[in-house]
């Protein structure tokens, strides 16, 4: 580790849960702030930085916490209820310094050694990038939309299709510099405003073989290049089967948020035309309920899904295909719990819940943008584990 750099090799999980926990207020006081820049503030990006939150997973030899692997969600999760925005990008940011120590050694040392706070975005969709072996590594080029907290970032990973002549023969994740990649400034959106989540460009870059991850050796078990330098079984997690689970905290923080906030309101509120207190409702009292165990209910999943990966990484073994495929099931319907939550608070807000100063109309629209992730889409990740359960062959070569 570099000279002078921040080490966060002494923190646990108990007192990285209360920074992130210390964090919420001052999230949602700088909400609707960062929703206008559309971008994360500097103030935040300061404290994420200061309080080590994106280093979850980091190694510690490089000055990380490399907490277990649930951690990946509840630190995004318990940010998510200050500003799912900031908690989609911590998520993002920290899992990584997750994906980084798959990396060859060498690659590791070209980012940490030089700042081991180094921020690394994201263009995940491989047909998005394509790319062709040359001596000593690849040419790639490519437009990826999604390349969540890309301003504040230094690095990005782009993923590509490596293709010799029209056959596809390898699926790698490309390190690119800053200085490669073009930043497109289209992000207006409905929702997750504040993520950045800017398209980026290149064209004809060229990547050395070790900044080039080939993600065949990402699902699962040791043989990822940087597992003789990080043995720790956190790192033998496939990352196509649970890269998902660190976003979803985004989603749960955020119906966690609607929940804690429509209680706030509903303590203090009489209805408009008969001066009820809105608690004494039975039907306000039901509905707050099942948003109450949705949330929950969405939560158990996710985090019983990061704790049975860890199990399995520990035992040495990859997932099987059911397995794998279990767990993108899980987080889709997780999603799909959060989104009913939200939807059924933001219905029980009733007409205050159209005015700009109220907030869960941030939270709905948030809501419903994360919620277009194809790691949520039900139909798409459902079906394959109903097909393979009932008998059927499901491939993919990245799972």
């Amino acid at each position: 580790m570099s000279d002078g750099a921040r080490s966060f090799a002494d923190i646990g999980y108990d007192e990285a849960m209360r920074r992130a926990r210390a964090l919420v207020p001052v999230l949602r006081e700088r909400a609707d702030r960062a929703e206008a820049l559309r971008e994360m503030q500097k103030e935040t990006v300061d404290d994420l930085h200061r309080t080590g939150l994106l280093r979850f997973h980091q190694p510690r030899r490089w000055g990380g916490m490399e907490l277990e692997f649930v951690s990946l969600f509840d630190i995004p999760a318990e940010i998510g209820r200050g500003c799912a925005s900031t908690a989609w990008n911590v998520a993002n940011l920290g899992v990584h310094h997750w994906m980084l120590s798959l990396y060859d050694e060498r690659a590791q040392e070209e980012l940490w050694g030089k700042n081991p706070d180094a921020l690394i975005a994201s263009g995940i969709a491989y047909p998005q990038g394509r790319g062709r072996r040359v001596d000593g590594g690849f040419v790639i080029s490519g437009f990826w939309n999604f390349s969540s907290g890309v301003d504040a970032a230094d690095w990005n990973m782009l993923a590509v299709t490596v293709r010799d002549g029209d056959r596809v023969v390898d699926h790698r994740m490309c390190l690119v510099p800053r200085s490669d990649y073009e930043i497109v400034d289209d992000w207006h959106v409905l929702g997750m405003r504040s993520t950045g989540s800017k398209s980026v460009r290149a064209v004809d870059i060229f990547v050395p073989e070790h900044r080039a991850l080939c993600m065949y050796l990402a699902r699962g078990g040791s043989e990822f290049p940087g597992a003789r330098v990080n043995p720790n079984p956190l790192y033998r997690v496939p990352l196509s089967a649970l890269g998902s689970h660190c976003l979803a905290a985004a989603g749960v923080g955020n119906a966690q948020a609607a929940l804690e906030l429509t209680l706030e309101a509903i303590q203090e509120r009489s209805t408009s035309y008969t001066a009820m207190r809105m608690r004494d409702f039975q039907a306000v009292q039901l509905r707050v309920a099942g948003a109450g165990a949705k949330v929950d209910a969405a939560r158990l999943v996710i985090r019983t899904d990061c704790l049975a990966a860890q199990r399995i990484a520990g035992e040495n073994r990859a997932p099987t295909v059911e397995e794998k495929l279990r767990f993108k099931r899980n987080v889709a319907y997780a999603m799909e719990l959060c989104t009913e939550t939200v939807d059924a608070l933001h219905a029980l807000a009733g007409a205050n819940g159209i005015y700009d100063r109220y907030p869960i109309q941030r939270l709905f629209r948030d809501q419903h943008a994360l919620a277009g992730h194809i790691g949520f889409s039900w139909d798409a990740q459902g079906a394959p584990w109903g097909l393979v359960v009932l008998g059927g062959e499901f491939s993919s070569p990245t799972l």
